[in-house]
């Protein structure tokens, strides 16, 4: 039995790639929607504890977020995380002043000093105090694109506690818009390359 021409088989494999380019094109908002979305996994304002607010946030977001939760009456007191080497400070020492700055009182915020690196560090240096103050329900306030990953990694290091995540903006990332600036582009390939990082376990 005679077979076909090459360039004859090779047509629907032809055929199929350039529908799935064009279905990429066409889809291109929606999928890359989708892996920005996929980054945030939040939860809705609760009573709690305390919240803690997660160090990394060169806006003030975060923080004014974890007051306003305050002066809402959901949680007593803010913890705010703060590593050392922001020009000799550490980033809680920073960030308190731009809170009460902004109409907060400072009777918020406890300083919670470290020398935590990462999500992780950062995470098990923190606990420690936590534990200390004897707090069982705990409102981890960080950015939006960064609430899946922190949620993660405080629930598995603190099963014994209650985690919620709560989201504050970021200046640069939306989830449905994040490719449409440089910043955007680069915290969306940090936040998923340190994603795939806790998945491996590196």
């Amino acid at each position: 039995m005679k077979s076909q021409p090459r360039s004859r088989r090779l047509w629907p494999g032809v055929f199929i790639t350039i529908l799935l380019a064009l279905l990429l094109v066409v889809l291109r908002t929606q999928i890359l929607g989708a892996f920005g979305a996929y980054l945030v996994r939040a939860d809705s304002p609760q009573k709690a504890d305390a919240a803690l607010v997660l160090a990394g946030d060169e806006w003030g977001n975060r923080i004014l977020t974890a007051a306003q939760l305050a002066r809402d009456g959901y949680v007593p007191k803010v913890l705010v995380s703060g590593p050392d080497g922001s020009y000799g400070n550490y980033e809680c020492d920073l960030a308190i002043p731009f809170a009460v700055k902004h109409g907060y009182p400072a009777s918020y915020f406890v300083h919670v000093e470290h020398q935590g690196r990462s999500t992780l560090l950062e995470a098990k240096a923190v606990l420690i105090e936590i534990r200390r103050m004897g707090i069982k329900r705990l409102v981890v306030v960080t950015s939006d694109f960064h609430t899946r990953r922190a949620g993660l990694i405080f629930r598995k290091l603190a099963p014994d506690l209650q985690i919620l995540v709560v989201a504050a903006p970021d200046g640069n990332f939306t989830a449905d818009g994040w490719w449409h600036n440089r910043e955007g582009r680069k915290t969306f390939l940090l936040e998923w390359t340190k994603t795939f990082a806790n998945w491996f376990g590196v």
